[in-house]
């Protein structure tokens, strides 16, 4: 049932009290002092009945009782003079039909002194009560923008003004203040006396001129492309923000309102494409009945694949990973999820362990292998490039072997960007795993090698976006390595779907390569996360550039000079060519770095590491700018 107005009675009974009593007042005044002959009281009765609901029908169809008190301006006062003029006219009429019509003159005086009283209560309304009423709380009231003019908008509205006189209600310190809307035909309109002020590209103008502190995006159809041009707009301003989610993911009921709904966009939301696609049909068919094994399982990429795996009815799960903590984690969120419906087995194991990992490959006789160990962070690398090597290129090896001896059917390894052209060590081993694989594919009988490789992903352990978040929740400044400084981003489900669709597709020695769309500045994501925050960037929290760190390059690529690009069933993957490996000078300098790694020798382990990967130029000036960067 539908909550009854008390903010529309209780103006419409104060507008029938001034319209009252300015009539009596007035026809007193008038027999007191002879100016013009008063009214008859039984003529004055039958006019004040006729034209007090004549006066309020008027108003109400005008929209008079619309428009939220606190909004009204220059223009909703003179609707309201002008629904009482009408008001007036159409009462004057019905008497003089009635054959009982007042003196003109008296009734030009009643109507000028009732719409003095009815505008003089508005403002005084306006100016006097609502600072009695905020007083201390006004700092807490959110003056909002909605973007967007339609039906979830009106309901937006109507839950506001439903809340207003609910003080337990959070959404009572709402101001909803003005509208944008890019249809040029909503330009002025009003919702619930809400005016459409102008467009979407206007936003920061408008926010600064209004004072606006919150914005609600209401848009809950838009494509994937306009919500992402709005947010921009959006984050552009100081503003807090918060999105209706998509029409399938709304909840239309009364115990959930819509603006209850409403969420904090993330950042991802700012990614410069629409997210990808994939194939669940066809991921279904590839994992269902299967035994799949995660390595690095308990790491943001490998806790994920486990998660998405774990939805395809898969016979059996093994998470392997050296760090106990996190594959606990995974395991416990797993078990509560699915009890005894998944049969899972976690391990604490290091893939450089040759013997352990062969027991566990000998046991459990996985079919799918999902390789995701490995040490990732590229400053930390740079002091140790032993250990890249130990974990990461021989870490692989041994899996990849075992894979092969056991009879995998699909390897899937887990390459980076930054295994392209790499300036740093751990680019540099992800390379020489991509090397072992095709190596490895180019001379298996049965199990199909395959890589996959994409950019930075958000939220994954060492991205940027959690140490982000920890510097602005704790004060510090932001720091930012280079204020040109770009990368190619994608979420941690995209990555691992792109995972699951590569290897169902994979026929052996491929490198799936994701369509990312346009490269992102770091110091923009920053300014943009800053600003989720409800924060002003360089003035409340402090931007820093710190310097590109040891192996770190402005720009990250995506291929390789010598690798072309092949189309796949989904139109955002594609298929790097497949480089030919010479076998035996591959494993002549895997033996060679393999001795100075274990004897930790980090000068050689580099050398050795640029003689087995030659695109790996550790002493790149790390500097140059990539035409695209802004």
């Amino acid at each position: 049932m539908r909550k009854f107005n008390h903010r529309k009675l209780v103006l419409m009974l104060a507008d029938v009290f001034i319209i009252v009593v300015s009539g009596i007042i007035l026809n007193y005044l008038l027999s007191v002092t002879n100016v013009i002959s008063a009214e008859r009281d039984r003529g004055l009765l039958y006019y004040l009945v006729i034209n007090l609901l004549s006066c309020a029908l008027m108003m109400f169809a005008l929209g008079s009782y619309s428009r939220l008190w606190r909004y009204f301006d220059i223009k909703d006062y003179g609707v309201c003079a002008f629904a009482m003029l009408i008001g007036f006219v159409i009462g004057y009429a019905v008497l003089s039909m009635m054959g009982r019509s007042p003196r003109k003159v008296f009734v030009l005086l009643y109507f000028l002194v009732a719409t003095a009283g009815v505008l003089l209560f508005r403002f005084m309304f306006k100016s006097t009560f609502l600072t009695l009423v905020d007083g201390e709380g006004a700092d807490a009231v959110e003056r909002t923008m909605i973007v967007g003019a339609g039906n979830a908008a009106r309901m937006i509205l109507t839950e506001i003004e439903n809340a207003r006189s609910d003080s337990s209600n959070p959404i009572h310190t709402i101001l909803p203040v003005c509208m944008v809307d890019d249809d040029p035909t909503k330009l002025h309109s009003h919702i619930k006396g809400v005016e459409v002020v102008g467009t979407c590209a206007e936003i920061p103008n408008l926010c600064e001129k209004n004072h606006i502190t919150n914005i609600i995006v209401a848009i809950p159809s838009c494509e994937e492309d306009e919500k992402r041009k709005i947010l921009d707009y959006c984050t552009s301003t100081s503003c807090k923000i918060k999105v209706i989610p998509y029409l399938s993911e709304i909840l239309f009921s009364d115990e959930k309102p819509l603006i209850s709904q409403a969420q904090e966009i993330k950042i991802e939301d700012l990614l410069g494409r629409k997210p990808i696609k994939f194939d669940r049909e066809k991921i279904g068919r590839f994992i269902s009945g299967k035994v799949c094994m995660v390595t690095g399982g308990g790491g943001s990429i490998g806790s994920e694949l486990v998660r998405q795996i774990a939805k395809y009815a898969p016979r059996q799960v093994i998470i392997v990973d050296i760090y106990e903590n996190n594959a606990y984690d995974i395991q416990q969120e797993l078990l509560l999820e699915y009890g005894s419906n998944l049969n899972l087995v976690t391990l604490i194991s290091s893939v450089r362990d040759y013997d352990k990992m062969e027991t566990i490959f000998r046991t459990y006789r996985p079919q799918l292998v999902f390789h995701a160990a490995a040490h990732k962070h590229v400053p930390l690398m740079e002091t140790v490039p032993e250990e890249a090597v130990k974990n990461n290129i021989f870490g692989t090896y041994n899996v990849a072997e075992l894979s092969e001896k056991y009879g995998v059917d699909k390897f899937v390894m887990i390459s980076t960007d930054k295994a392209v052209n790499p300036t740093n060590v751990m680019g540099a081993t992800k390379r020489a795993c991509e090397m072992i694989i095709q190596y490895k594919s180019q001379n298996s009988k049965h199990t199909e090698f395959v890589t996959t490789r994409f950019g930075n992903v958000l939220g994954s352990n060492g991205s940027v976006i959690p140490l982000f978040r920890r510097q602005i929740e704790s004060g510090s400044p932001v720091t930012v390595t280079h204020p040109d400084i770009i990368r190619y981003f994608m979420t941690i489900p995209e990555a691992v779907s792109l995972v699951l669709e590569a290897g169902a597709m994979a026929k052996g020695g491929e490198i799936f390569v994701l369509d990312m769309g346009a490269p992102v500045k770091i110091t923009t994501l920053a300014e943009n996360l800053i600003r989720m925050y409800g924060k002003v960037p360089y003035e409340e929290v402090p931007i820093i550039f710190t310097g590109l760190r040891p192996g770190e390059k402005l720009f990250e690529e995506l291929l390789m000079d010598e690798e072309g690009l092949k189309s796949t069933e989904n139109k955002k993957i594609f298929i790097g060519n497949q480089i030919d490996i010479d076998e035996q000078k591959l494993l002549d300098k895997l033996e060679k770095l393999k001795h100075y790694a274990s004897q930790n020798q980090s000068e050689e382990t580099v050398e050795c590491l640029m003689e087995l990967v030659p695109t790996f130029d550790h002493n790149q000036s790390f500097d140059k700018k990539p035409s695209y960067a802004n």
